[in-house]
């Protein structure tokens, strides 16, 4: 080698030390050693040794049957990834809907995973979310993940990824961090998981004038996680009032967090464009620099949304059936006159209350007002209870002043009711007004009275009722969900129903997750009746009932449509029916009568499907809370208010119905793509190669009563394996392996390469017909360019892209693309022989005519490669000029000219260096390796016969 160490630069050598084949890059003769440095492709490293270590490329052996079986199924898996197959459906015990498989879809096919899932409520943005993680799982590009939720739904995420994806999180509360950081075992207690869940609001940033220590700690540690995946349920609450708001700012720090994020929302625009403008750019905020960016055009990349009126089943069929709701007004009769008085006197109660707490600017006085109002329509129990606490607050109060507790209303709208009465009667000390103990004493007396009486007029009514519904529906064993807003009325109806030979269970905010599990099986079996608060509702999926009655009404129908939500889910067989008890002649009856003959209007006019985007939103639950209000405070004038108020949100109605185009227009689903999915062969893909790549290379896989025990060459031993989601169905214990295992992906991402003069294997297929002989062999086609990484700007990274190419010659010259394919589908699933090999010199030819006819073959697929590049280079040239033009114009309004000027140099020197980038970026460099070479043809007997 030494006397012509230039001549050989390129050629293949075998390296026994490491098992493979490497390429010389070059060889220097020196004081009569000759040292090389070569290429290992398996490793894609380059390595110095002595020449003499270089062996010939017939010494790495003969390729077997088995190493073939590898590399051909190997090549397939890569193949798959590379063309967007989708391995969550076929991975995932869930079967997925038409619209779920069009989300997963869609939320791949793109240049980066950061979108906004705004499916309309019922229709599973959890599975979407669920399927899209262990799609990035299984293509190894996630391993930490993090779901930040609503309080009352993080439970809710930790049981659908347990039950749906086999998928442990853990949730970390503001104690278990405060239990994790005293324990000291993680440095950063959320790095102490891969898998998190945290509530919204325990996660905030602090306040910016009153940064405390520990929140802000608890903040930075969960920011500097190192996570790979982020989800936000219930996202836009991160849009905020303004950017300075603690959910904005949690926003904000999140979208930098990781590089794929999940948004989910039913109703992410909300009327409100500055608010939509500030969640949509967390996505990527270069693409949204201001209020006018806001265009349909601009956003449809982002958004992923499916409306129920086009939501289907797998045989193409309407998701979800039609809907009965009635109103039951209950009445009082002569044996309910105490429940009347004590009605009217805790309205008038409530009347003077409210109006002082206006007069003296103590909002919370009101709040506690509008409370009582809902508590006595509720329950006698409940308007009892709370009577009572508030007597002890103004007994032991003495002259004590209110506290200045911190109040966020953002975190308020969130609560309900229950949770609102303790917030105020365990947060704040109240003052009273002059004669209020002496009215809190009556009506307590009052209260205590009706108790006395007998059952409520509404408690009567619920026993007829479900009687009633029992005959109608034709089952004497009917389930029957019932909701009210608070706890004492809950445990009322329990004390009630149980009384009355009722088999009852309860759910609600107080109760852990192991308690609301054990009280969902029980109504799933034995218990007729199942009582729960809202807080205690979500996330329930009861779509084995299909009777709700709402025993007390919540102000915002929003509340209303979630509670019905529980039972009118994807997979309800029944027609749901909702019975909504309301008090004859209280102001509750009279808002909802007016409600019902103006509401209606506009709602019809928005269609079904749009009114929960109408209804779920801050300023609709302002706009009735104003409304039940004027009811109490002035009767007289309640028409009057409702055609203001209702003017106002017809208005609400008309943005959110021009904001609803912004999101994208109805997409045709299809119904069979669901089951194709499940029938994909890739789990066989993923098995006959793992098994052939270890019989092949000093490893075992051996079949032991439908498992597999394998043991890897370096000795680690996996027993009772199952690689299909059916087989680790019915083997539970069993171990499902799938790309997520680092080292079975390892075998689809790092193929050996076939190098000129490695000896062709000649190969039977006994499938195929003996007229087709040749020579068939299998290509990568790849492409590799720069990243362009401009600081501040999200722009997506690039990753090396790569296509298979299988070729046929036959014997008589001419390349057969579809026998190509058809013979590689034969390999993977049929048994084969190897007869025979070609010597090197033969097998060198045939490399060179073949890596001719794959250079020809394969120019379709490099331009479709550098196609792609340059169509998403163009969308990130045009999104920059976007921002870079918009903050040229907020520059440009700056009043001081040299501010001005100095800010605009700095732009410009910013916009340069873009394009630089832009520039380097397009520069693309192909690269086509051989993988398989063989002859096919028929066993000499074969031919004979």
């Amino acid at each position: 080698m030494s006397q012509n160490t230039h001549s050989l630069s390129g050629k293949w050598y075998y390296l026994p030390e490491y098992g493979e084949l490497c390429q010389l890059i070059e060889a220097q003769a020196l004081w009569g050693e000759t040292v090389c440095r070569v290429w290992l492709p398996g490793r894609n490293a380059i390595v110095q040794l002595p020449a003499s270590r270089l062996k010939p490329v017939e010494e790495a052996g003969f390729r077997t049957k088995e190493s073939l079986a590898y590399v051909v199924a190997a090549a397939r898996v890569a193949d798959a990834l590379s063309r967007d197959v989708l391995l969550a459906p076929v991975a995932s015990s869930v079967i997925p809907l038409p619209h779920q498989i069009y989300a997963l879809s869609r939320a791949i096919s793109g240049d980066r995973v950061r979108y906004l899932l705004a499916d309309e409520v019922g229709l599973g943005k959890t599975i979407e979310a669920g399927l899209i993680m262990r799609e990035l799982k299984l293509r190894g590009l996630v391993r930490r993940t993090l779901v930040v939720a609503p309080k009352g739904l993080v439970r809710q995420w930790i049981a659908e990824m347990a039950t749906h994806f086999n998928e442990t999180f853990h949730l970390i509360l503001s104690e278990d961090y405060r239990t994790l950081k005293r324990l000291n075992l993680h440095p950063n207690p959320f790095q102490a998981f891969d898998q998190v869940v945290v509530s919204m609001d325990s996660v905030k940033p602090p306040r910016l004038k009153q940064a405390e220590d520990p929140v802000r700690e608890r903040f930075e540690d969960l920011i500097t996680a190192g996570w790979d995946l982020i989800i936000v349920d219930e996202a836009h609450r991160l849009g905020g009032s303004t950017d300075q708001v603690a959910r904005y700012r949690l926003g904000q720090a999140l979208a930098e967090a990781a590089p794929y994020l999940l948004l989910l929302s039913a109703t992410p625009h909300q009327g409100k464009t500055d608010q939509f403008r500030r969640l949509i750019s967390l996505l990527d905020p270069m693409a949204f620099p201001e209020d006018e960016s806001i265009t349909r055009d601009r956003v449809r990349p982002y958004v992923i949304r499916t409306e129920k009126r086009q939501a289907i089943d797998p045989e193409g069929k309407p998701l979800f059936k039609p809907r009965f709701t009635q109103l039951a007004p209950i009445v009082w009769d002569d044996r309910h006159q105490h429940e009347r008085l004590l009605y009217e006197a805790v309205t008038e109660y409530v009347r003077q209350g409210y109006n002082r707490a206006v007069a003296e600017r103590r909002n919370y006085i009101g709040f506690l007002m509008v409370l009582m109002q809902r508590l006595v329509t509720s329950s006698t129990r409940a308007i009892r209870t709370t009577l009572e606490r508030r007597l002890e607050a103004l007994k032991t109060r003495a002259k004590k002043l209110a506290r200045k507790e911190f109040f966020d209303e953002e975190e308020w709208a969130d609560l309900d009711g229950q949770e609102q009465v303790e917030w105020l009667l365990n947060t704040l000390s109240f003052e009273a007004w002059a004669q209020e103990r002496k009215e809190v004493e009556h009506l307590l007396e009052l209260a205590r009275r009706c108790e006395r009486q007998g059952p409520d007029a509404k408690a009567e009514a619920l026993l007829d009722w479900i009687y009633r519904l029992q005959a109608e529906e034709n089952d004497p064993n009917l389930k029957v969900l019932i909701f009210t807003e608070f706890v004492p009325t809950q445990e009322m109806l329990y004390e009630f129903l149980t009384e009355r030979g009722f088999k009852v269970v309860c759910i609600n905010g107080s109760m852990d997750l192991e308690e609301r599990r054990r009280a969902q099986q029980n109504f799933a079996g034995e218990a007729r009746i199942l009582v729960s608060t809202d807080a205690g509702g979500e996330g329930l999926n009861l779509q084995f009932c299909h009777v709700v009655i709402n025993y007390d009404i919540p102000w915002n129908p929003m509340r209303l449509e979630q509670r019905i939500g529980r039972v009118d889910r994807i997979g309800q067989p029944k027609v749901v029916r909702a019975v909504n008890f309301v008090l004859r002649d209280s102001v509750e009856h009279r808002v909802l009568q007016v409600l019902e003959q103006k509401l209606a209007v506009i709602l019809e006019e928005l269609g079904v499907d749009k009114t929960g985007d109408v209804l779920d939103s801050a300023q609709a639950e302002q706009l009735f809370d104003e409304l039940y209000l004027a009811a109490i405070l002035h009767p007289e004038k309640l028409e009057e208010k409702a055609e203001e108020l209702l003017a106002g949100f017809q208005e609400l109605a008309r943005d959110v119905r021009q904001s609803l185009s912004l999101l994208g227009s109805a997409t045709e689903l299809d119904a069979r793509e669901a089951q194709r999915m499940i029938a994909h062969p890739f789990p066989h893909w993923v098995e006959r190669m793992t098994v052939n790549y270890l019989q092949a290379h000093g490893g075992r896989a051996e079949k032991q009563g439908g498992f597999w025990a394998l043991t890897w060459p370096d000795g680690e031993q996996l027993k009772g394996v199952v690689f299909s989601v059916r087989e680790a169905e019915e083997s539970p214990a069993g171990i499902h392996l799938t790309l997520e295992h680092p080292r079975v992906r390892g075998l689809a991402m790092r193929l050996p390469t076939f190098v000129p003069g490695q000896p062709v294997p000649v190969v039977s297929i006994p499938e195929l017909s003996s007229k087709v002989q040749g020579f068939w062999s299998l290509w990568e086609i790849s492409i590799q360019s720069n990243t362009i990484t401009i600081p501040g700007m999200s722009v997506s990274t690039f990753a090396r892209q790569r296509r298979m190419l299988p070729v046929f010659l036959a014997d008589n010259g001419r390349v057969f693309v579809p026998t190509a394919r058809h013979i590689w589908d034969l390999l993977l699933t049929r048994p084969f022989t190897v007869l025979r090999h070609l010597d090197s010199q033969d097998s060198r030819h045939v490399f060179e005519r073949l890596r001719k006819v794959a250079e020809e073959q394969g120019q379709p697929l490099y331009e479709e490669l550098v196609r792609e590049r340059q169509e998403q280079l163009e969308r990130e040239r045009q999104k920059a000029e976007y921002a870079f033009a918009a903050r040229r114009r907020a520059i440009e309004r700056i009043g001081l000219m040299q501010v001005r000027d100095h800010r605009l140099r700095l732009l410009e020197k910013e916009e340069a260096r873009f394009r630089e980038q832009l520039a380097l970026a397009a520069q693309v460099i192909p690269e086509m390796k051989a993988l398989v070479l063989i002859r096919v043809e028929k066993e000499v007997h074969e031919r004979l016969a």
